[in-house]
């Protein structure tokens, strides 16, 4: 069915024995489904079991318990070769080969399913440019001719190489810069809406988690599931005190970039004339926020059609950042009554 999920977890443990010869759970008991389309990103602290739960759905590491399904398939009952050849996978430090082309390095998983030449290099063309790397510059380069930001573009373009319905992505920016990291995630943001491929990513770090997950899911050890909402909800409204500390003092700030202007947040309509770009319901709340800079007294804003419906001052902003933190009745159902969930004052 159209609806089933694009990999689900059901019941699934891992566990490994101690020094002590007694067994320790990595994964304890999950179930989680990854709907098509989406990524869903793992966030959490070190040890969680995130990479863990990762490897587990291309079987480089065997679950001890539970079903993991892929498509609907129990994937403990395939051959994990076959598998991984139906799973893109993209690590950290990328892990090109040294001694082949960028070119060579695409073609790689195309040539182990058997097919022709001619297919393979129109391939590795679309995908060198849709990773942005130009075939005529970049195919016949090797690895350590590129920066890291290539390298990791040309190990997303070879987990993409034969149409994978599914993309594990394991701290895949990680060993970029900063100012590199965000470039390739907006770039991989664009590629997963081009491809509406399905993608399941982990990281540790939770502005990546809340700027590329449709859904975000926030582990605590033996990943137990703290939360599993939208990246807005995960930082407006965290569940339990542990994603309230992963979320940590930058709440605000990330809000300001994920909350966005509602009409019902506006002033009446104030007729003044400003220069500039008009705010427009939907406008981001950071930029509402940038628009005042240098300006005494409310702005018009503007609805698709551009017309006037309301107005807004800094004071919008405050009221719209707490209505996005009020609390909701599925919060209150996840987290219990001592969920530290309340406005940016708290």
């Amino acid at each position: 069915m159209a609806d089933d999920p694009a990999i689900a977890f059901e019941h699934v443990s891992k566990s490994y024995a101690s020094g002590s010869g007694e067994a320790g759970a990595a994964v304890d008991d999950l179930s989680l489904a990854v709907h098509p389309g989406e990524v869903l990103v793992l966030v959490g602290p070190s040890g969680c079991g995130k990479s863990t739960t990762l490897r587990m759905a291309n079987r480089l590491v065997e679950p001890t318990s539970g079903r993991i399904l892929l498509e609907g398939e129990d994937v403990t009952g395939v051959d994990p070769v076959g598998l991984r050849r139906r799973m893109g996978y993209v690590i950290q430090n990328v892990g090109l080969f040294p001694h082949r082309t960028v070119a060579q390095n695409v073609a790689t998983v195309p040539g182990l399913v058997g097919w022709d030449r001619k297919r393979t290099a129109a391939r590795v063309d679309e995908l060198l440019d849709l990773v942005g790397l130009a075939p005529d510059r970049y195919a016949r380069r090797y690895p350590h001719e590129l920066s890291g930001g290539e390298r990791q573009r040309v190990g997303v373009a070879r987990a993409l190489a034969t149409d994978p319905p599914v993309l594990l992505m394991d701290e895949p920016f990680g060993a970029v810069d900063p100012v590199g990291r965000r470039r390739l995630q907006t770039e991989f943001a664009r590629i997963q809406r081009t491809l509406g491929i399905t993608v399941m990513l982990v990281t540790h770090d939770i502005d990546e988690a809340v700027r590329m997950a449709d859904r975000v899911a926030v582990l605590s050890p033996g990943a137990h599931i703290e939360q599993l909402a939208s990246p807005l909800d995960v930082v407006a409204r965290p569940a339990t005190r542990a994603v309230a500390d992963l979320v940590g003092r930058g709440r605000t700030a990330r809000l300001l970039a994920l909350g966005r202007l509602e009409r019902a947040d506006l002033d009446e309509v104030v007729p003044v004339a400003v220069s500039g770009a008009p705010l427009t319901v939907g406008t981001e709340l950071g930029e509402v926020l940038a628009a005042f800079v240098g300006v005494d007294g409310p702005l018009p804003v503007h609805d698709a059609q551009g017309n006037v419906v309301g107005s807004a001052t800094p004071a919008t902003v405050v009221r719209a950042l707490d209505r996005l933190t009020e609390p909701s009745e599925e919060t209150h159902a996840t987290a219990g009554d001592d969920a530290p969930v309340g406005t940016l004052r708290t």
